[in-house]
């Protein structure tokens, strides 16, 4: 079934999670559990639907996922307050137009907790100056209902952009405001919140630390510019080159100069780690001149590779943050060999699903 959103049941399904978690990381002997709860409405910062047309009456909807029956969505609770304020009012815009309701099959909508919307319409067609100038009219609409929205459009091989296409989030971090550039159709953390109260914890489990960080998988610099404070210097890899140059940008948003960004994957890290192979984009860097006690590590699901396994475990400090904790209980097999848990961590990314979102922070034994 599609997440149906009850906080009259939400602290049950939290604790829930908190049981199976502890039962499952048990055999690692960790600490007590630090559990972070969401906000139990309105938290996700994203939203993605489906267009149905029905003769001249236009709405979203999306599909069960046990029996993939579509059902019409008027408003969506687990969707941020600005997102779920602007869904009708944009719908309402587009359906006495044929120009913007024409092949229209997708809206996917990202907001921030700075009051910023992107909303993006997909189309099955190729997209001209006359959608654009009708376009324009909806978001000058939107402006006028106080919806600080950027509009885009998509068709195949082509994105218009009314306005921009980002948001600039500003989070509350340890007492400290950070600013990051969140771009349409890249990754970034669906819970605001949560995302800060992960950030957080973060900062206190590396509190003390020496010498420099190294993290992978390191997307727009979520965590890198939140963790800068705590070390001489940050070195950080992310392949996807959107994230690398919105990392760029929030370095330069933040003031942070102790944080080096380099387009490159785990695994090509450690290959030039290890030196079996060179690479031109390390090109005037010594990665022997960094002092890195401490590695940093946010995986996709499939979790870390057995390769970069072996690097990480090189580290004295592990800090892991994982959005599967069943292959993070797999890596900890063997970083447990050589590491103990000193901070274990619940964040209730997505609440209402069997989702979990878990922290690790490892000390060499």
């Amino acid at each position: 079934m599609s997440t149906v959103v009850n906080p009259s049941t939400y602290q049950a399904q939290l604790d829930a999670k908190v049981v199976q978690l502890q039962q499952a990381f048990a055999p690692f002997n960790p600490p007590s559990l630090d559990v972070f709860a969401s906000e139990p409405e309105h938290y996700r910062m994203r939203a993605e639907f489906r267009v149905w047309h029905e003769d001249e009456d236009l709405y979203y909807i999306m599909f069960d996922q046990e029996t993939k029956q579509r059902y019409r969505v008027e408003q969506f609770p687990a969707a941020s307050l600005l997102i779920n304020q602007a869904m009708p009012l944009l719908l309402a815009a587009l359906k006495p137009d044929a120009v913007l309701r024409r092949s229209l099959f997708q809206v996917d909508f990202l907001s921030s907790l700075s009051g910023e919307l992107v909303i993006s319409l997909l189309y099955h067609r190729q997209l001209d100056d006359e959608w654009q100038q009708a376009m324009q009219k909806v978001r000058d609409q939107l402006q006028a209902q106080r919806i600080n929205a950027s509009i885009i459009g998509r068709a195949r091989k082509q994105k218009l952009v009314l306005g921009q296409d980002y948001v600039v989030e500003k989070l509350q971090v340890a007492g400290k405001e950070l600013i990051y550039q969140q771009v349409e159709n890249s990754f970034t953390q669906p819970n605001g919140r949560m995302n800060e109260q992960m950030l957080s914890w973060a900062v206190a489990a590396t509190q003390g630390a020496s010498g420099d960080l190294l993290e992978l998988y390191c997307g727009n610099g979520n965590f890198s510019l939140a963790l800068a404070a705590n070390f001489k210097r940050v070195l950080a890899t992310e392949i996807a080159s959107s994230s690398v140059k919105s990392a760029q940008f929030n370095i330069a948003a933040n003031n942070i100069d102790n944080v080096t960004i380099l387009r490159m994957s785990a695994e090509e890290f450690t290959q030039a780690m290890r030196g079996v192979r060179e690479f031109r984009r390390l090109r005037g860097i010594d990665l022997s001149d960094y002092d890195c006690n401490t590695i940093l590590v946010d995986p996709p699901r499939a979790g870390l590779d057995q390769e970069t396994v072996k690097l990480v475990q090189e580290y004295d400090n592990i800090l892991y943050i994982s959005c599967n904790p069943e292959t993070l209980q797999h890596n900890l097999v063997s970083l447990s060999n050589s590491h103990t848990i000193e901070h274990f961590a619940l964040f209730d990314q997505f609440p209402y699903t069997h989702h979990v979102e878990a922290g690790v922070y490892l000390k060499r034994r």
